[in-house]
C-alpha cells in the first residue's frame, strides 16, 4: 500500500505531500525529516527502509520525489509508480525548484490523485492523467451560459427602450410639441441630450437586478447633459446599439431561468449522493456519415455520513449499444458481473467519507450512424453573389431531453448581417466573431426537429465547421443506480442522484 507521495528538499522539508491513508501532519513531517538522515551516500540504492516504512525515492536536481510505502509493498510496482510521479511534475512545473513546485501544488495534488486512489495504483498513463485533470466544470459552464443569457436579455431591453424614446421624440417633433418627459428647457436640441441621459439611466436600471456586472456610470462629466448637445446624438447612440448585436429577440431571457431550473443540482442531497456524468465527442461529415463518436461516462459516489460507508450500489444497465464497463480496482468485479452490484472487495472496509470516488466508468466508441443523438444537416446553395443556407436538426434519440442547445454556424467576414428567412427558436448574430448562433431552449420528443433559413454573401465552404453544444439531465447510455443497500443488514439506504450529459466536442466538418 502506498502511504504518501511527497516532493521534498535535500534537507527533508516537505514542499508538497499527498497522503493516501489517514496520517497526521506531524507524522508525515517526521517521516520526511528522518528520510535524508537514513540515506547512505556510498550506495546507489533508490530506497531505504526503517522498522515501519519504506522510502522509494528519485533525485530531481535539488529536490527528491519520495514515495512512502509499507514494507510488504511490491518494490517493482512502487518503482514504476515513482517513475510516473516523476514524469508528472515537469508537466506542470517549468523548473524543478521549490518556488515553482509550491506555485503549482494543487495541480500536482490533483494529478497525484489520478495516479493513486485509496493507496493503490490506478492503471493510467501520462496522457490519461492530463485528460482527466483538464476536465471541464459543468457548474462553470452553466454559470457562464446563464450570465451570457442575462447580458443578452439586458441588451435587448436596452434597445427596445431606446427605440421607444426615439419614436416618442420623433412623434413630438412631427406634431410641433415638446417631447414628453424630456424636461422643460423648450429646445429640441436640449431635449435630444436629455433623451440620451434617460437612455443611460434605463441601461443602469435594467442591469441592477441581474447577476452579471452592470455597466458602470462614466466617472467624468456626461456629454448627455450638455446644453450644446446635438439632436442627432440619440440617433447615433441607437445606431451604435444596433451594430453591437443585431436582431436579438426579447424572449431570449426565458432561457436563463429554464437553464437554471433544469440544471440546478438537487437541493436535497442525501448522505449517499451519486453524480452520473457523461461526455460526448462526435465528428460528422457535411455530406453525412459519422467519422467518430466517443462517449465516456462515470458514476461518482459521495458519502457524507460514516454509518453509510459500508454499502452496495445496485446498478441497472439497459444499454443495447455495446458499451464497455470498467469498475474501480478496489470494487469486487465478480460481484458486479454476477449481480450488477458495486461493493468493495473486502466487505469489512468502508468507502471514503466526504470525497468523490469514481466507482464505475464506461466507454462507447462507434461509427454507427444510427447512434448519433442529434443530427445536423447544413445545406448551403449559391444564388448569384449570395448564398442561401438551409440548416435543420433532428433528434434521433427520442428518450433524451437536450437543454440550452446552441448550433453555431461560421459566417464570412466583412459582409454584414445574414438575412433570416424561416426559423424555429431564436438566433443571435455575433458580428465580432462572425458567427450565427441558433438557440433552442429544449429539444425533446415533442420538439424533435426544426429548421433555419438565411441568406448572406459567401461560398458554401464558409459555413463549416458547424459546432453544437447542449446539456441534459438524462444520460445517453441507460445506466442507473436503482437501489443502495447496507452490507450487513441488506437494508435499503436513501440516496440522491445527479445526472448530466455534456458535450466535449460536437462538430460537422
Amino acid at each position: 500500500v502506498l502511504l504518501a507521495a511527497a516532493v521534498c528538499t535535500k534537507a527533508g522539508k516537505a514542499i508538497v505531500s499527498r497522503q493516501f491513508v489517514e496520517m497526521t501532519r506531524t507524522r508525515i513531517e517526521g517521516l520526511l525529516a528522518a528520510f535524508p538522515k537514513l540515506m547512505n551516500t556510498g550506495k546507489q540504492h533508490t530506497f531505504v527502509e526503517t522498522e515501519s516504512v519504506r522510502y522509494v525515492y528519485q533525485p530531481m536536481e535539488k529536490l527528491y520525489m519520495v514515495l512512502i510505502t509499507t514494507k510488504n509493498s511490491n518494490i517493482l510496482e512502487d518503482l514504476e509508480t515513482l517513475r510516473l510521479f516523476s514524469r508528472v511534475i515537469p508537466e506542470y512545473c517549468r523548473a524543478l525548484e521549490e518556488n515553482e513546485i509550491s506555485e503549482h501544488c494543487f495541480d500536482l495534488i490533483f494529478a497525484f490523485d489520478e495516479i493513486v486512489a485509496l493507496g493503490y495504483r490506478e492503471n493510467v498513463n501520462l496522457a490519461q492523467i492530463r485528460t482527466f485533470t483538464e476536465m471541464d466544470s459543468h457548474e462553470e459552464k452553466v454559470f457562464r451560459a446563464v450570465r451570457e443569457t442575462q447580458e443578452r436579455e439586458a441588451k435587448a431591453e436596452m434597445r427596445r427602450k431606446a427605440k421607444e424614446l426615439q419614436q416618442a421624440r420623433r412623434d413630438a417633433e412631427r406634431q410641433g410639441k415638446k417631447a414628453p418627459g424630456f424636461g422643460g428647457f423648450g429646445s429640441s436640441a436640449i431635449s435630444g441630450g436629455t433623451t440620451a441621459a434617460m437612455i443611460t439611466e434605463t441601461i443602469i436600471e435594467t442591469e441592477k437586478p441581474k447577476v452579471a456586472p452592470a455597466p458602470a456610470r462614466p466617472s467624468g462629466p456626461s456629454k448627455a447633459l450638455k446644453l450644446g448637445a446635438k439632436g442627432k446624438e440619440v440617433d447615433n447612440f441607437v445606431d451604435k446599439l444596433k451594430s453591437e448585436g443585431e436582431n436579438i429577440m426579447a424572449s431570449v431571457g426565458k432561457r436563463s431561468t429554464e437553464a437554471a431550473k433544469v440544471l440546478a443540482p438537487p437541493v436535497n442531497m442525501e448522505s449517499v449522493h451519486m453524480k452520473i456524468e457523461e461526455k460526448i465527442s462526435l465528428t460528422c461529415g457535411r455530406d453525412g456519415g459519422l467519422q467518430n463518436m466517443e462517449l465516456h461516462g462515470m458514476i461518482m459516489l459521495h458519502i457524507s455520513d460514516e454509518k453509510f460507508a459500508r454499502i452496495r450500489l445496485h446498478v441497472e444497465n439497459e444499454d443495447k449499444r455495446g458499451v464497455q464497463l470498467q469498475t474501480h480496482p478496489n470494487v469486487d468485479k465478480k460481484l458486479f458481473t454476477a449481480e450488477s452490484q458495486i461493493g468493495l472487495k473486502n466487505p469489512e472496509k468502508s468507502f471514503p467519507i466526504n470525497s468523490d470516488v469514481g466507482v464505475l466508468k464506461w466507454r462507447l466508441q462507434t461509427m454507427e450512424e444510427s447512434f448519433i443523438p442529434l443530427t445536423i444537416n447544413c445545406w448551403p446553395s449559391e444564388s448569384g453573389n449570395s448564398c442561401d443556407v438551409n440548416i435543420e436538426y433532428e433528434l434521433q434519440e427520442e428518450s433524451l431531453e437536450l437543454n440550452d442547445v446552441v448550433i453555431t454556424i461560421p459566417l464570412p467576414s466583412g459582409v454584414g448581417a445574414p438575412v433570416i428567412g424561416e426559423i424555429d427558436g431564436e438566433y443571435r448574430h455575433d458580428s465580432r466573431r462572425n458567427l450565427l448562433e441558433w438557440c433552442l431552449p429544449v429539444i425533446d420528443a415533442k420538439n424533435k426537429s426544426g429548421s433555419l433559413e438565411f441568406s448572406i454573401v459567401g461560398q458554401p465552404n464558409d459555413f463549416f465547421p458547424v459546432h453544437v453544444s447542449f446539456v441534459s439531465k438524462k444520460n445517453y447510455c441507460n445506466i442507473q443506480v436503482t437501489k443502495v443497500t447496507q452490507v450487513d443488514r441488506n437494508s435499503p439506504v436513501r440516496f440522491s442522484t445527479e445526472t448530466t450529459f455534456l458535450v466535449d466536442k460536437y462538430e460537422i466538418l
